[in-house]
């Protein structure tokens, strides 16, 4: 369980192939402080720590993972957003996320504000009820209010804090970012959808 609260950002120093997995060693600050079988987040994906070496870690995303997500367009070089799991006597900042996402976003547009940046997204149409006007996204794992609301899609605001802290400041038009949806919106949405005759 994660907050969305970013901590640090990572770069993926290799991607090796495994089957149909692909496992990856990230070099962060937070590396050295991890342990082995600890879940942490990466651009909002829940992944296992594998092996710890020096400041780097070692995660693998399975082939459901990589479907799922833009994991599979990873290279050496690649920044990644990171959060390790909540603690349960802490405040939680952001909101609940799980690290399990949904589908994938692509951005649509990206304005410069006078201090701020707004991004907007494009999401599969079949996702558009879990999307309301200020309610909470993770998009790359950060936990984000989000407002314009259509059918498929949403705009974000990004202040400088999370712009300078996170891989936000790296995204342009028709990349795409992961994103969940906020779990208690998707019980209430599928409980509803049970109750229709």
């Amino acid at each position: 369980m994660f907050t969305g609260i970013i901590e640090q950002t990572g770069t993926i120093e290799s991607v090796k192939g495994a089957g149909s997995n692909l496992s990856f060693w990230v070099r962060s600050p937070l590396s050295a402080e991890l342990k082995v079988d600890q879940s942490v987040s990466h651009n909002g994906v829940c992944l296992t720590v594998e092996e710890i070496k020096d400041d780097m870690h070692r995660v693998t995303a399975i082939e459901e993972t990589l479907q799922k997500t833009n994991l599979g367009y990873w290279d050496p070089g690649t920044i990644v957003n990171l959060e390790r799991c909540m603690s349960m006597n802490g405040r939680l900042d952001g909101h609940i996320v799980q690290g399990h996402v949904d589908t994938l976003a692509t951005c649509t547009a990206l304005v410069k504000k006078n201090g701020s940046w707004e991004y907007s997204f494009r999401v599969d149409g079949q996702f558009g009820s879990y999307i309301i006007e200020k309610g909470s996204v993770s998009l790359n794992g950060i936990s984000l209010t989000i407002f314009n609301v259509s059918n498929n899609g949403f705009t974000v605001a990004i202040i400088p804090y999370t712009y300078e802290h996170t891989n936000m400041q790296q995204l342009k038009v028709d990349d795409t970012v992961n994103i969940e949806f906020d779990i208690i919106g998707k019980y209430v949405n599928r409980i509803s959808q049970l109750q229709k005759p």
